[in-house]
């Protein structure tokens, strides 16, 4: 749209000029105008302007619309672009006129060349969405081309999270969708947005539509990191945490999440919170440890929930005061959200009356919510107050149903009282030495005492084949 002085948008209602004499679509000297028959680009008042405008200049920059047109590639070519076969970078952009250079320059579809960042300035504006050498549409920007491959990814997962799709062997839709959004990230990554590098190093670390490569992911996280990407800078430092695709570090790991930390990125607040706490990579300091550990619980993190209320639960000492009631306030927090750890110890917390008022009905709510999720131990505990009737209606058969669970998993203690039960018949289909001196002796092999005296107990008197 063409301005007058003073900045005032020009008063013609569609902004449309003569290219030649500038005289506005509608006044006494350009009722209607003609755009140029070759490229239908610039517009004319009559034939003497255009043939003026065209010995002018318009003659060396008229490219018909055929030939300006860009071709389309496809997603695996655009990412697998070699670039030996580009169009040279010598010479200079002929938007800002400074030295091109194979950094900082990009090739549009047209295949004319300028520098990454004047093209980035081109974009902001809706009237130059053009190549400004032969008026060839741009492609889209870096933002665009990531936001279309994280949509075409999100296809995929919800198939797979659904149970349409298994990542091992995907459908060839999917696959094709999988391929269109790794190429996109690699494009718009290959541009140096950090969100598209965080993306596509995240599918290099999980080995999803690439190669598996823990290198390529810490090259691509160190990328994004140095833009200021919080998330980056988080998986970069459990690269470095973990020695993965780069030398093993703990400084180097404290370092990135303290970077993240500080923009406010919950999981690296814990994760340096933690740092603290082992004295890893820094000084060990509950007092920072809590610091940190709040700061990601107070936006709802709930292992740092957890990891709060533990510090209050034991003290921890240096700075940190033991305090009960501020334990069970922060590990309530996290049991709400569906943390098994923090509802077995809401659990305890209720039957203790430690921090809370002692409510045997409300520890045996937070025991079955943790035993649904396969809490070994809130199974065991849960079992032996159904065996009590101590908060809930006794019951020996559902109590025998929770130890077998948590028996199952290794619990030597369920263990040992799924023995008792098979060797009194209670709560079992049947009364059994042998299945009782079977559970008996998996309780026993982990040191159980009382297991160990019921299978001496039981071989003297000749039952269910325990041995001497």
């Amino acid at each position: 749209m063409s301005t007058k002085k003073g900045g005032k948008k020009d008063s013609t209602p569609n902004g449309r000029v003569c290219s030649n004499c500038s005289a506005p679509e509608g006044s006494a000297s350009a009722l209607k105008l003609s755009a140029c028959a070759r490229c239908s680009l610039v517009l004319y008042c009559s034939r003497d302007c255009q043939r003026t405008h065209w010995k002018a200049n318009h003659k060396q920059h008229c490219i018909a619309k055929a030939e300006r047109t860009p071709q389309q590639q496809s997603d695996a070519a655009v990412a697998n672009h070699d670039a030996s076969s580009a169009p040279s970078t010598e010479g200079r952009c002929a938007i800002c006129q400074d030295q091109l250079n194979a950094a900082s320059a990009t090739t549009l579809p047209c295949n004319h060349v300028f520098h990454k960042i004047c093209v980035a300035e081109l974009r902001k504006y809706g009237i130059v969405q053009v190549c400004p050498l032969c008026r060839g549409p741009l492609p889209p920007g870096p933002e665009k081309i990531h936001e279309e491959a994280a949509r075409r990814y999100m296809v995929v997962l919800r198939q797979a999270v659904q149970g349409k799709a298994s990542w091992a062997a995907l459908p060839a839709s999917a696959q094709h969708e999988l391929d269109a959004a790794i190429a996109g990230w690699r494009a718009a990554a290959g541009d140096g947005y950090a969100s598209a590098q965080l993306a596509l190093g995240e599918m290099f670390a999980i080995g999803r539509g690439v190669a598996q490569s823990y290198e390529e992911a810490a090259r691509l996280f160190k990328k994004a990191s140095d833009q200021g990407h919080a998330q980056a800078q988080n998986n970069l430092g459990r690269l470095s945490r973990d020695g993965q695709g780069v030398a093993q570090s703990n400084a180097e790991a404290a370092k990135w999440y303290l970077k993240a930390a500080t923009q406010g990125l919950a999981s690296a607040q814990h994760s340096l919170g933690l740092m603290y706490s082992n004295g890893q990579g820094v000084k060990q300091s509950n007092t920072e440890a809590l610091k940190w550990y709040k700061k990601a619980a107070e936006q709802g993190f709930g292992p740092a929930q957890c990891n709060v209320g533990q510090l209050y639960a034991t003290g921890g000492g240096g700075g940190v005061a033991q305090s009960f009631v501020k334990a069970a306030q922060w590990y309530k927090k996290a049991a709400e959200q569906g943390i098994a750890l923090a509802q077995r110890t809401m659990g305890s917390f209720y039957y203790s009356g430690r921090g809370v008022e002692q409510s045997p009905v409300k520890a045996a709510q937070w025991y079955r919510k943790a035993a649904v999720q396969g809490d070994a131990e809130s199974q065991h505990f849960l079992a032996l107050q159904l065996y009590e009737g101590h908060g809930v209606a006794q019951s020996d058969k559902e109590a025998a149903l929770w130890w077998q669970k948590a028996a199952e998993q290794g619990n030597a203690e369920a263990q040992f009282n799924l023995g008792g039960l098979f060797q009194d018949g209670r709560g079992v289909t049947a009364k059994s030495d042998v299945e009782a001196v079977r559970w008996y002796k998996k309780a026993a092999d982990q040191g159980h005492s009382g297991a160990q005296f019921c299978l001496k107990v039981l071989a003297s008197m000749g039952r269910g084949g325990a041995q001497m």
